[in-house]
């Protein structure tokens, strides 16, 4: 029911704006930069080194050595930039990045994020997402709006390991645009066909309606 992940990512895209350097994080994340618009210069930067990320390959194009953080292959943009991990977490903490858009296994509403970790399996480790939801003043979370067995993944508290503490501003999911608040989630936007009651049944956390929620356009 509702948005793909291509159409989360597109739905995203549209909150990308002219002269940002955005950070991508992996999963949905990775393929806004497919979807943001060409009349726009946007610099796409990903935590193993890169600046100047343009869109994924087309099938036999791809170059092994050109990867995002999430070890995909990537193209890169006319001026790109490589370096080491030293230069670029020091973007990432010396707040250059303008947004930053992240998966999430949970967030709470008050802005809470859990994106790392699942007790009893096997992780490597919280990785760069601690620096990014640390340092960046805007974060827009990607996921789904439940998880595989149904369950709501927008809480009053994260039950998992924390990657940071309020933090989160807006998130897109294949059912709605919400905006944390200090009273809950927002709901400003709904998919096309899902209604304002069926976001209510698989969201835990504090919705927040107020007046008539338009369609998202994506």
């Amino acid at each position: 029911m509702g948005l793909s992940k291509e159409q989360i990512a597109q739905r995203i895209a549209k909150e990308v704006k002219d002269g940002y350097y955005v950070n991508l994080g992996i999963g949905i994340p990775t393929l806004v930069a497919n979807y943001v618009r060409g009349d726009i210069s946007v610099e796409f930067q990903s935590e193993n080194g890169v600046l100047g990320m343009g869109p994924f390959p087309f099938e036999g194009e791809e170059d092994a050595d050109i990867i995002n953080a999430g070890k995909q292959t990537i193209t890169t943009l006319p001026g790109a930039s490589f370096f080491d991990s030293a230069l670029s977490f020091g973007m990432i903490r010396g707040q250059h990045v303008d947004l930053t858009i992240l998966g999430a296994m949970e967030v709470a509403q008050n802005g809470d994020i859990a994106n790392w970790k699942i007790p009893g399996k096997m992780v490597k480790g919280m990785g760069g997402a601690m620096d990014l939801v640390s340092s960046a003043e805007n974060i827009i979370v990607a996921m789904m709006h439940t998880n595989r067995a149904g369950e709501s993944k927008l809480l009053r508290e994260c039950s998992l390991p924390l990657t940071g503490v309020g933090c989160v501003k807006k998130i897109v999911t294949n059912l709605a645009v919400l905006e944390v608040t200090k009273e809950g989630f927002l709901l400003l936007e709904r998919a096309p066909g899902v209604s304002v009651d069926d976001i209510k049944a698989v969201t835990e956390g504090n919705l927040l309606v107020s007046g008539e929620v338009p369609e998202m356009q994506v």
